[in-house]
This record gives C-alpha cells, sequence and structure tokens, in this order.
C-alpha cells in the first residue's frame, strides 16, 4: 500500500508539473505518457514470486532466473544501481512498449528535438500507441520531414520508477537480454537534459563493458567467440553507415541548389544500400541488417544510428583512462556532465585520441 501511495504521489507530481507548461507539448501527449507508463507497472509482478510458481512456462521460468543474474552480476560487478529496477515482469500483450518518432528536414541530418518535463529536450517522442505515433509522424512527413518510427522493447524511467522486465524483451538471447538491461541501468547512473547522444553514447559503452565481463565470466569459449564476431559485425555496420552520413553532410553543407541536393540525397543512399549487399556477399553475417536495410532509407533513420555510437569511443577512451574501474568511470562522466556543452563535446574528443573510429557529427 506504501509503495502504491508513492507511485501515486509520484504521478501527481508529474501531472501538477505538466501545468507548468505552455511550449513544450501539449497535454493530451502527457496525459497518453502517464497513463501508459501507469498500465505498464500495473501489470507488474515480483520475479521472486512468479519463479516459484509450479504451473509457470519453463521458457518463461527460465529467462527470468535468468534475468536475475544479470541484475546482481550488474550491481556487484559493474557497480550500478542496487534497486527494484528488473526484479518484477509484465506482460503487455504486444511487440513494443513505445514507438518512437524521429524526424529530420529533407536536407540536414540534424534531428528535430522535442522538451519535456525532468529529461529537458530529447531527438524523440514517444507513444504507447503505434496508432498515435504514426499519425504524428504523418503530420511531421507533411511538414516536410524526413521520418521515421520505431518500435522499442524498453524504456528507462531514470531511476524515477522500478521499471519492470517486459515481454517485449524477454525472449532476447543471453546477449541481447545483458546488453537491454545494462544499457537500461546505465541511464540511472548519469542523464543528461538536452544531449541524447551523450545519454546514449555512455549507456552503450557501459553495455558493451558489461556484457564483456558477463561472458568472460561466465559463457563458454563459444559464447565469447560469438559475442566477438557480432562486435565485428556492428563494427563494419557502423562505419559503413558514417561513411555515407558524411557524404550526406558534405552534400547538405555544399552550395549546390536543393533541388541538386536532392538528386544527389537519393543517388548516395542507392550507394549505401549497394556497398551493403556488396559487403554482405563476402560476410553473410550482415543479413542480419536486411531488416534495416528493407526499411525506407532516410536522414531520420540515418541520424538514429549515430544516437547510440557516435560519442562511443570516447566513453570507451574514459574507461580506459580510468583502468576499466566502473566505480571511477561513472565518477569521471558524472564530472563532464556537469560542464557546459561545448566543454563537454572537448573533453570527450580529447578522450576519443588513440580510438579510430572517432566520429564527428552535428552535435
Amino acid at each position: 500500500m506504501i509503495l502504491r501511495i508513492l507511485y501515486i504521489l509520484k504521478v501527481s507530481f508529474v501531472v501538477i508539473q505538466i501545468g507548468w507548461l505552455s511550449a513544450c507539448a501539449n497535454l493530451s501527449y502527457y496525459a497518453q505518457a502517464v497513463d501508459g507508463h501507469f498500465k505498464v507497472i500495473h501489470r507488474a509482478q515480483p520475479i521472486s514470486t512468479m519463479i516459484e510458481n509450479p504451473d509457470l512456462e519453463p521458457k518463461l521460468k527460465d529467462s527470468l532466473i535468468k534475468v536475475m543474474q544479470l541484475r546482481e552480476f550488474a550491481s556487484r560487478e559493474l557497480k550500478l544501481p542496487d534497486n527494484l529496477s528488473y526484479t518484477s515482469y509484465a506482460d503487455l500483450e504486444r511487440p513494443f512498449v513505445v514507438w518512437n518518432v524521429y524526424a529530420s528536414p529533407e536536407l540536414s541530418l540534424k534531428l528535430k528535438e522535442w522538451c519535456f518535463v525532468q529529461v529537458g529536450c530529447v531527438n524523440y517522442r514517444g507513444f504507447f500507441s503505434q496508432a498515435k505515433a504514426e499519425r504524428y509522424a504523418e503530420e511531421l512527413r507533411q511538414e516536410g520531414y524526413d521520418v521515421h518510427v520505431g518500435g522499442t522493447r524498453a524504456y528507462s524511467t531514470l531511476g524515477w520508477f522500478s521499471d519492470p522486465v517486459l515481454n517485449t524483451f524477454i525472449g532476447y538471447s543471453e546477449i541481447d537480454l545483458a546488453r537491454l538491461i545494462f544499457h537500461e541501468l546505465a541511464h540511472q547512473v548519469v542523464y543528461v537534459p538536452g544531449d541524447t547522444a551523450f545519454n546514449e553514447s555512455f549507456a552503450t559503452a557501459v553495455e558493451h563493458e558489461g556484457v564483456k565481463r558477463w561472458f568472460k565470466s561466465n559463457g563458454t569459449a563459444f559464447e565469447q567467440t560469438t559475442l566477438s564476431v557480432r562486435r565485428e559485425r556492428e563494427e563494419i555496420f557502423t562505419r559503413l553507415i558514417f561513411k555515407h552520413r558524411k557524404r550526406l553532410q558534405e552534400l547538405f553543407h555544399s552550395s549546390m541548389s536543393d533541388s541538386e541536393k536532392r538528386v544527389w540525397k537519393v543517388h548516395i543512399f542507392d550507394q549505401l544500400r549497394d556497398e551493403f549487399l556488396r559487403l554482405k556477399a563476402d560476410k553473410s553475417e550482415l543479413g542480419s541488417y536486411d531488416r534495416w536495410f528493407g526499411q525506407n532509407l532516410n536522414n531520420a533513420l540515418l541520424a538514429t544510428v549515430s544516437i547510440y555510437t557516435q560519442l562511443l569511443p570516447a566513453f570507451q577512451g574514459l574507461l580506459k583512462q580510468q583502468d576499466q574501474d566502473m566505480a571511477r568511470f561513472y565518477h569521471a562522466v558524472i564530472k563532464l556532465s556537469k560542464l557546459p556543452k561545448d566543454e563537454r563535446n572537448f573533453a570527450l574528443q580529447k578522450a576519443a585520441e588513440g580510438y579510430q573510429h572517432w566520429n564527428v557529427v552535428e552535435r
């Protein structure tokens, strides 16, 4: 009962803050966000209770036990927050928990920003309904934006609430389950309002380091090899995207007319797809990206890749500077997060020196 009262007080606080807003977003959007999150929490059940149920489906039980092991490892070895997040489970009876809408101008790779209570400005707008997300996306398309709608299997409340494990990702492989839990918990360590790339790249760095340590401690030689192959595949994909993203940036900043830019933009996207097919012919494992390339390639879709990876080398360099000590790493990142953005970017660039894949994009 006490926990429920605390929850209602938290929600009420958010609703009160909504009343202070005039331009950031409309009330109906906030209402769907509060209602959507409440419904997620309402479905949550303690994992410890569920796994004692003899009628629980065996595959689900095994996955929940694995989550408990990963959760304990995250606190003990990665020094991530030790709280009630990912100690409960909710079945939403749908494939995604939210759908994020991303938008970029037709001739720019800079993502549109939306500003919200507590989290500041972010490069996406999330909906608990796919239909509402698609309707909003269509409005943006009518305004001339390149738009991408992506289903998301998890999100972080930044420690405001105890985030549950969801059916949307419980069926993941052990690698993906570990990555997601470590990534989302990292958001509770530090969050910089208005700097999505900083937040997501930091969480990705924690995720990568966490998965490496998990399989070093708990994985077989085959699993560690699988992880290595996967990392190589991801690096090839990321380099490919940044290569063509850079070409698009140069095009959009050139002196060409807008009509010429539109023609060359299509040409660059065609070349991106062609190069992917050539790479896949040599490395069949790249076929895992077929679904990504099966989407409508546009500025917004390309920009979503950089959100998670553009500062990754910087955070990896910073972790190395701290002798791979996670607690010291977090302390350094928190200190960095308090700097003005220009100073933060300079410090990140210095930390990335020595890494080959430092990528400069619009921030």
